[in-house]
């Protein structure tokens, strides 16, 4: 017997995947069957959560995204997604409607939404680049917070130089990373 399998994702921590599995529902997909996403974005096709949805699917079986952009953001992978299904007979729904990859208006409507999805993924990308910008002109984008205050910096140099402490045994006084530690010791080294 055919499944619907769901899959939702969000982009940020942020924000609520509610809309979405209540769609899902919605569209006839079991709650135990919708694969999550949380904070990754679509451009990034290493997702958890979609690989497993793409894994619980058989042929036969449906795969039901609630739009297009929760799938994919850009052309060739949202294409390459639809390809491995139809590959192994599992049916791709967007929505409520069947993509059908032999059916030209399909295919177009298809290649349409994936258009969109990857030009909303292009604008948020110029949008962001634009406000950073104009953050880093007025001052305001400074970039992290170093992990170690300059006093901290300076007494971790003086304790490594002393000799009494390896790299790790610092890391675990200091409560951070060794790549922290290593990079406090390049800062106080001079450069020739």
């Amino acid at each position: 017997m055919a499944m619907r399998i769901g899959y939702a994702r969000v982009s940020t921590r942020d924000q609520d995947l509610e809309a979405q599995r209540a769609g899902l529902v919605a569209l006839g997909v079991d709650e135990a069957r919708i694969y999550v996403d949380h904070g990754l974005t679509g451009t990034d096709r290493d997702r958890p959560g979609l690989r497993e949805a793409l894994a619980a699917c058989r042929p036969g079986d449906v795969l039901v995204v609630t739009k297009l952009d929760r799938l994919a953001r850009s052309v060739p992978d949202a294409r390459d997604i639809a390809g491995e299904l139809t590959d192994r007979g599992v049916a791709l729904a967007i929505g409520p409607s069947i993509y059908d990859p032999d059916d030209p208006i399909g295919k177009l409507l298809f290649n349409t939404l994936a258009l969109v999805a990857e030009f909303e993924a292009d604008l948020i990308r110029l949008r962001t680049r634009e406000g950073m910008a104009i953050a880093r002109a007025k001052g305001r984008l400074r970039g992290r917070r170093p992990t170690l205050t300059a006093a901290q910096d300076k007494h971790l140099v003086q304790l490594h130089a002393a000799g009494e402490h390896t790299v790790t045994e610092l890391a675990e006084l200091f409560g951070v990373g060794r790549a922290t530690v290593y990079r406090a010791l390049a800062r106080a080294t001079p450069r020739t």
